[in-house]
């Protein structure tokens, strides 16, 4: 497939680019991610990179409960959109233990009729590749996906929460960058080879504080949020408001005004209109609390 930015800002249906805001900024975190390469492909991987008989099922993940209370949303150090950090009370919901994957998402397509993902072929995921994360979903396909199982998309609070916990930190696992714990560019720069997705849950010790897996990584996340300006964000963009949706999480793969990985930290988010779909955009569903 085609790594470029093109891919990345085409709207899936009709081949246009879709603009996006310059985010070109001084990032404290790209030193940090200046890191010595994993020995090899595999390295923090509890699982093979490819293989054919599922370990997770077909059936929609098991949810982790998370509680009700307040977290520190955002961060002061980084991209103006990021911040400022605040405190922000969440209700009690539940979230996907793991991105959805090509598996499960071939149960929907054939039980609804829905036009299956373009790196599908005769309507069925490549070969090797059944727990991986289902990409070149649309946020209208992870939508009407997560209603099919009786959930929803999570709102970007809601993820943030998640993948954070209440402690403030960095990435899921803490707040060092470690190569070891989560597929993102830097691992695949770091080896010198071409990346891709990884089958979900890979990283064990990369979980966040309510053992949910690849909430940094792997790949972008579709919220149920708009593109919105934080509390208090005096910095002025013609792209907040109800146009492009809110993605958390960054993948395995970034192009654009991103350095290779820096999309790691759980504050980042990206934004692109509903209906894009590409490489490195999959997601999770969530639900109400019982």
């Amino acid at each position: 497939m085609a790594n470029n930015c093109d891919e990345c800002h085409s709207s899936g249906d009709d081949g246009n680019i879709v603009p996006v805001a310059d985010k070109k900024f001084p990032d404290v975190y790209a030193d940090k991610l200046k890191v010595a390469p994993p020995p090899e492909i595999t390295a923090g991987m509890s699982v093979p990179m490819y293989y054919n008989e599922t370990r997770i099922g077909k059936e929609p993940h098991s949810m982790i409960p998370i509680p009700a209370g307040k977290y520190t949303r955002g961060s002061n150090h980084r991209l103006p959109d990021e911040g400022p950090e605040y405190i922000v009370d969440v209700k009690a919901f539940q979230i996907d233990k793991y991105e959805v994957t090509n598996l499960q998402y071939k149960q929907f397509i054939d039980a609804t009729n829905r036009k299956s993902p373009s790196h599908f072929r005769n309507r069925t995921y490549p070969e090797g590749k059944v727990d991986h994360p289902v990409v070149f979903v649309s946020w209208d396909d992870a939508k009407a996906y997560c209603e099919w199982t009786g959930g929803r998309l999570p709102t970007d609070i809601e993820w943030e929460k998640a993948a954070r916990g209440t402690d403030g930190r960095d990435y899921p696992w803490g707040d060092e960058f470690d190569v070891n714990k989560v597929n993102s560019p830097v691992r695949w720069k770091s080896l010198n080879i071409e990346g891709d997705t990884t089958p979900v849950g890979s990283f064990e010790a990369g979980k966040s504080p309510y053992g949910l897996y690849d909430m940094s990584g792997n790949v972008w996340e579709w919220t149920d949020s708009w593109y919105t300006q934080y509390p208090g964000n005096v910095w002025p963009s013609e792209n907040y408001g109800e146009l492009y949706k809110t993605l958390k999480g960054g993948s395995w793969w970034d192009c654009s005004f991103y350095q290779c990985g820096v999309s790691a930290p759980v504050f980042n988010r990206s934004y692109f209109k509903p209906n894009v779909k590409n490489s490195s955009m999959g997601f999770r569903c969530a639900k109400d609390a019982n």
